[in-house]
């Protein structure tokens, strides 16, 4: 297939070829013969009227007589008066363009050919929709998220109106429009909005703040439209935006670039937002690390319906991970996984995996068949650094 398109691709170029080398060589050699007279006669003639018509090329003016068919040349003076002295004595003139007046046509031709293909080429590949996919089976689902608890209570009853908005529409209930997710990195934000997708059964769209980049202007708001339209077509679904504080920042009026497109960025998003409605059957979670930063009007009531905290896990928690993390390792005799728990306080869950797994790699390099205590405390050095 791709040797055909590329024999499809230079047969096109060689024809243009073709064609520019035919109209250059139709130019200098298919020149009409004429007989050549001297410029002194020429003049005379036409000062007597003789001349009917008359072609000024660059180099030579080809002229007929009045009641001849009888084609002449001669010299061009390439004066400045001569076309006018032509005109006074009623000749009919012609100007036949010049190789160099079909260079410039030729070369202007092929770079609006270029320009503009490049152009559309452009257009085409931002208004295709790859940058979003859809995950139409989500294999996580509420247990594999350690805590969490009261949040996964109640979104049990949002995926109940999500699944059945006409039955909660007549009692007056809807489905909110969005989940907003804040708390520090690693904490399992995104696992949770994985697991929310895979319990309800729905599709999932995961998309990110650097999505929505681009070097060119209002191709992120034209992102954000490609989303939601995505959105609807595959409802009911979870669309989840992580990073978030890096597109729904506060909008600013400095006129710069960035701020902008940040601007219209926001817009687009209010705009989708403000378009739903509970038959829609799209759900909005975003996750972002500083809540502050966010445009007030982006995370009001109506548009973010539900917003939740999501802590660095407690005891309990801390507790839960360590035996889900050491699933497949083994720890020694002196750790105990509450003691463990204790000094892991402050930490987030994916820190926790990281010193666990670190503290395997530690107690392999030391040739140690299980995790004891000293390899735990390098592990949590090493990481702290």
């Amino acid at each position: 297939m791709k040797i055909r398109k590329n024999r499809k691709k230079a047969g096109v170029i060689v024809l243009i070829l073709a064609v520019i080398i035919y109209i250059l060589a139709s130019l200098f050699f298919s020149q009409e013969k004429a007989e050549t007279v001297k410029y002194r006669d020429f003049y005379q003639k036409v000062e007597q009227g003789e001349v009917e018509w008359a072609e000024i090329s660059d180099s030579r003016v080809s002229f007929r007589c009045r009641g001849e068919e009888t084609v002449y040349c001669t010299d061009n003076p390439q004066k400045d008066g001569f076309r006018e002295f032509l005109l006074l004595h009623d000749v009919e003139v012609e100007t036949e363009a010049s190789a160099a007046d079909l260079l410039y046509f030729l070369t202007d031709l092929l770079f609006n050919a270029v320009f503009f293909g490049l152009v559309i080429f452009l257009i085409y590949k931002l208004s295709r929709n790859r940058t979003f996919h859809v995950v139409k089976h989500v294999d996580a689902r509420f247990c594999d998220v350690v805590g969490m608890d009261g949040l996964k209570k109640e979104f049990y009853q949002i995926m109940e109106v999500m699944k059945e908005p006409e039955t909660y529409r007549a009692q007056g209930i809807r489905m909110p429009k969005g989940i907003l997710l804040e708390g520090a990195p690693g904490n399992g934000k995104t696992l949770f909005a994985r697991a929310a997708a895979g319990e309800s059964s729905v599709s999932f769209i995961p998309a990110k703040a650097t999505d929505f980049e681009s070097m060119f202007m209002a191709v992120g708001p034209m992102k954000v439209k490609q989303l939601f339209r995505l959105a609807r077509k595959h409802a009911p679904c979870i669309v989840f935006i992580d990073e978030f504080d890096g597109i729904g920042t506060r909008r600013s009026y400095s006129h710069t670039a960035i701020e902008t497109e940040n601007a219209r960025i926001v817009t687009a998003l209010l705009n989708e937002l403000d378009g739903f409605n509970g038959s829609d059957g799209v759900l909005v979670m975003a996750a972002t690390n500083n809540r502050q930063a966010l445009d007030e009007a982006l995370v009001r009531p109506g548009r973010f319906d539900r917003k939740y905290l999501v802590p660095f896990p407690d005891k309990d928690a801390r507790m839960a991970l360590i035996k889900m993390y050491t699933e497949n390792k083994s720890l020694a005799e002196d750790v105990e996984i509450a003691e463990l728990a204790g000094l892991l306080d402050g930490c987030s869950c994916a820190k926790i995996e990281t010193i666990l797994n670190q503290a395997a790699l530690i107690a392999d390099r030391r040739e140690q068949s299980k995790i004891g205590r000293v390899e735990l405390m390098m592990a949590m050095a090493e990481v702290n650094n």
